[in-house]
């Protein structure tokens, strides 16, 4: 949950460096037992693998790390490599353009009006994929639910006691 994790970064002793009060922070999701020295960010007891294969069949996301701009290891995109282990693992190749072509690129509210229905884009501001998100609604049938404080996809979770009001009311608009 965002919020444990904002709880675990913020709630640091004072002095703790801004590297230990993010690997407080990312335990919640990979060291939630508090038994794990070393995280192995290849594991994925979440399920989350789903994203390899979006990448390789919907959305191409060519994108590299430099160490003098980046907090990641420096990283050069290569479509080449990709299209091998796209092949290699699930025997398609990528198709960087798909997305674009299906749903209108930078002019997909237009192609939302012109062809979709009985859509909810629910969204959240803190979500870091919000800035590429329908913030607005498109048509009458076409809504956008937007939470200033919302994070990525909590309103389609399971109800919790610590959820915020918000939650519950964009899951009642949502069934």
């Amino acid at each position: 949950r965002f919020g444990q994790v904002c709880k675990k970064i913020d709630r640091s002793p004072n002095g703790t460096s801004i590297l230990q009060r993010i690997f407080k922070g990312v335990s919640i999701y990979y060291n939630y037992t508090g038994k794990v020295e070393c995280f192995d960010l290849d594991d994925d007891p979440h399920g989350t693998n789903g994203w390899n294969w979006q990448a390789c069949t919907e959305m191409v996301m060519p994108t590299s790390s430099s160490k003098n701009t980046s907090m990641f290891p420096a990283y050069d995109y290569d479509y080449a490599s990709d299209e091998e282990w796209c092949l290699e693992n699930y025997g398609v190749k990528p198709r960087p353009t798909w997305i674009t072509t299906e749903f209108g690129g930078h002019g997909f509210k237009h192609a939302l009006k012109n062809f979709g229905s009985n859509i909810i884009f629910s969204n959240g501001l803190l979500d870091p994929w919000s800035g590429g998100s329908v913030l607005e609604d498109i048509s009458e049938t076409i809504v956008a639910l937007v939470t200033e404080k919302g994070a990525h996809h909590l309103d389609l979770r399971a109800a919790t006691a610590e959820d915020p009001d918000w939650a519950g009311w964009s899951r009642e608009l949502l069934k």
